[in-house]
């Protein structure tokens, strides 16, 4: 059974300045964005307050959190933690309160609600932590130069794999995705925490693996066709691994979406950067890599192997 045409010949890289135009107006947009609304940042860079809490039984999520909505605490996140019965609670600081003050707040209002439910589901508190603001700020520098570090790397790797051109190109459409993800979650104003860090980087490794199967072919292509332009290959490469990237971003995609419906809120962010970010690295990976390459003056010289000298044998 075959969902696609074994041999299609769109020609994308027809409209490559109309998608030049859009990515650079979202490019625009998503930095404007960030400049003038900012980063809703979570608990792990700003800092706040951890507790945890351990319960005799199972640990009710939904009902705690409901709790702490009704009760002030609407910036609470409560997770899972280790097991059914150890539950996590992390909210920013409260001026005018202490860190054990607020342990217990919460741990009365819990504790009265589970006595309404299931008297012998004893709640009991089993650590508090403040996370200063410092930290968080310095987990973010570092979550940020890990991004940094992570695309020179894939910069080096492809100029020696590859071409410089190819290089450049790709790191340009990897640096193009993350931000996009991070405008859109700047326009809603969309909590970002590690969990969604971790979604980027995973965005960056995905989207690579994307361009490096485009750039294989074109290399592979230049070597075996000699009649065709540059254009004509990298769209001829385009079409030829176009089946296995929207295979593989479709089946992605539907687990990203299960994680999106039905994950939580835990897994809210970390599930929508990486559907945004699967779509727009996909995207980057037919439109903006290859079109960049060829705005760069690739040509078949620059891709094709070169005969060693023959050496003189005279003296």
């Amino acid at each position: 059974m075959e969902f696609f045409k074994r041999k299609t010949s769109i020609d994308f890289l027809k409209i490559r300045a109309y998608t030049a135009i859009f990515s650079l107006l979202l490019l625009v947009l998503s930095v404007s964005t960030l400049a003038t609304k900012g980063i809703n940042w979570g608990l792990d860079f700003t800092g706040g307050i951890i507790i945890e809490m351990h319960y005799k039984k199972n640990a009710d999520l939904s009902g705690a959190r409901d709790v702490l909505k009704k009760t002030g605490y609407e910036d609470a996140v409560v997770q899972s933690f280790g097991s059914a019965q150890d539950m996590i609670i992390r909210l920013s600081p409260r001026v005018n309160m202490k860190e054990q003050k607020v342990a217990n707040d919460i741990f009365n209002l819990l504790k009265e609600s589970e006595q309404k439910v299931d008297p012998e589901n004893i709640i009991e508190i089993r650590r508090v932590d403040a996370v200063g603001a410092q930290v968080g700020k310095e987990m973010g520098e570092q979550g940020g130069l890990a991004i940094l570090v992570a695309l020179i790397a894939i910069m080096l790797y492809i100029a020696l794999r590859f071409e410089f051109r190819f290089s450049v190109s790709s790191a340009i459409a990897l640096a193009h995705d993350p931000i996009l993800i991070l405008g859109i979650f700047s326009w809603f104003q969309i909590e970002f925490d590690l969990t969604a860090l971790a979604a980027i980087l995973a965005v960056i490794g995905y989207s690579l693996n994307d361009t490096i199967i485009v750039f294989d072919r074109v290399k592979e292509n230049f070597i075996k066709i000699r009649k065709k332009t540059p254009l004509e290959i990298v769209n001829l490469s385009i079409n030829e691994t176009l089946s296995r990237t929207i295979m593989t971003s479709g089946l992605t995609l539907l687990v990203v979406i299960a994680l999106l419906v039905y994950g939580g809120p835990t897994l809210f962010g970390f599930s929508l950067a990486l559907f945004i970010g699967i779509v727009i690295g996909t995207y980057s990976s037919i439109y903006v890599a290859g079109a960049l390459a060829i705005a760069m003056g690739l040509q078949k010289s620059d891709l094709l192997p070169t005969k060693p000298k023959e050496l003189d044998s005279m003296p």
